[in-house]
């Protein structure tokens, strides 16, 4: 178990506190978008007007014709449209108490701990639009009977987030992704997968087999997302950004700049960050990089889209993060994202 007896009044990553902050909300508008595999809601909180870009093409076909403006047609008068979204595996509560935290700061000006944060309270709903999902997997979150995962030993932490094979041996990472859906397979079923056992990164996404996976796929279309920021959690790695593959030179330096803008971020804030930078695919042997889900809605939208794994503050080898640390690491990821992308958007001349 993680460290139950000390877990910070800010700390809120339950299902239960998913519908505790959304009751509260006032300033934003509170969406059920989607239902999981398991009838569960799935919600999104936008904040900012939604901007009519007066659309004539899908993405794809706006580039076939040499015209993203046909899919968007995007100025420096319209607002950066910026898509946060945590527990896409349930069982990765990092960036679900760092949603909850962010929208109850834009609700109240101060976040579940009581700390302010001017630029994110004061400019977030003004100069974007922001929509915000605090858990896109609860099935997978609702296998997790604890509220963190801090101080859990590494093995525990395999057990609940990727499951059990039939024979009692944890399925682990990367071997979890070796069958897919995972469901028939599992004496576990862990909090990685929705409850048809899809783990929704790795969805077919040109014939989606995940409702959820559909949904986000149309929400992130609809509001031709400038940047899609996808949560995750990395056992206890460093915080980083992954370099998105399958996307265009444009979209990967500029991935690349905000990779340097966070490194420097971190390093005046004291907290480790790993600054990677995309280098495109290039010559490479055996399987291909993965067309995942980071991947697919940079493909429906055309924006930035990224996945950033968390430090997990596990009772394991590497370094751990404490709670406040872990929240502070995703606050300078909303910030240093938001500041960026008002400077960069629109992301195409």
């Amino acid at each position: 178990m993680g460290d139950s007896q000390t877990i910070p009044t800010y700390w809120k990553s339950s299902l239960e506190h998913v519908e505790q902050t959304l009751s509260l909300v006032k300033r934003g508008q509170v969406e059920t978008f989607a239902r999981s595999a398991g009838g569960r809601n799935i919600y999104a909180v936008s904040y900012g007007e939604k901007q009519n870009f007066g659309r004539k093409a899908n993405y794809n076909s706006a580039c076939g014709v040499g015209d993203v403006s046909a899919y968007a047609q995007k100025s420096r008068n319209h607002k950066p449209v910026i898509s946060i979204v945590g527990g896409v595996h349930g069982g990765e509560l990092e960036g679900v108490a760092a949603v909850l935290n962010l929208i109850r700061l834009l609700e109240t000006g101060s976040d579940w701990g009581g700390k302010e944060n001017a630029y994110l309270s004061r400019c977030a709903a003004e100069r974007f639009r922001l929509v915000l999902i605090p858990c896109m997997n609860p099935d997978g979150q609702a296998r997790i009977p604890f509220d963190t995962l801090v101080g859990m030993p590494f093995a525990d932490m395999r057990y609940y987030v990727q499951g059990t094979w039939k024979d009692g041996t944890l399925c682990g990472w990367p071997g979890c992704k070796a069958v897919h859906p995972i469901a028939d397979a599992v004496d576990f079923l862990g909090g990685y997968f929705n409850d048809d056992g899809i783990n929704m990164m790795h969805d077919n996404f040109f014939s989606p087999m995940a409702e959820e996976t559909k949904r986000l796929m149309e929400l992130i279309d609809r509001e031709a997302a400038d940047a899609t920021v996808l949560l995750h959690g990395g056992s206890n790695s460093v915080n980083h950004l992954l370099p998105t593959a399958y996307v265009p030179p444009l979209i990967e330096k500029k991935q690349n700049r905000l990779v340097d803008l966070l490194d420097e971020a971190y390093r005046a804030k004291g907290i480790p960050f790993k600054a990677i930078h995309g280098r495109g695919i290039g010559e490479k042997t055996g399987a291909p990089p993965s067309f995942n889900l980071t991947s697919a809605l940079h493909h429906v939208s055309g924006g930035l889209s990224m996945t950033f794994e968390s430090n997990m503050g596990l009772d394991a080898p590497g370094p751990r993060y404490t709670y406040e640390e872990l929240l502070q690491g995703h606050y300078i990821l909303f910030e240093e994202l938001l500041r960026f992308m008002e400077k960069e958007c629109p992301l195409y001349p």
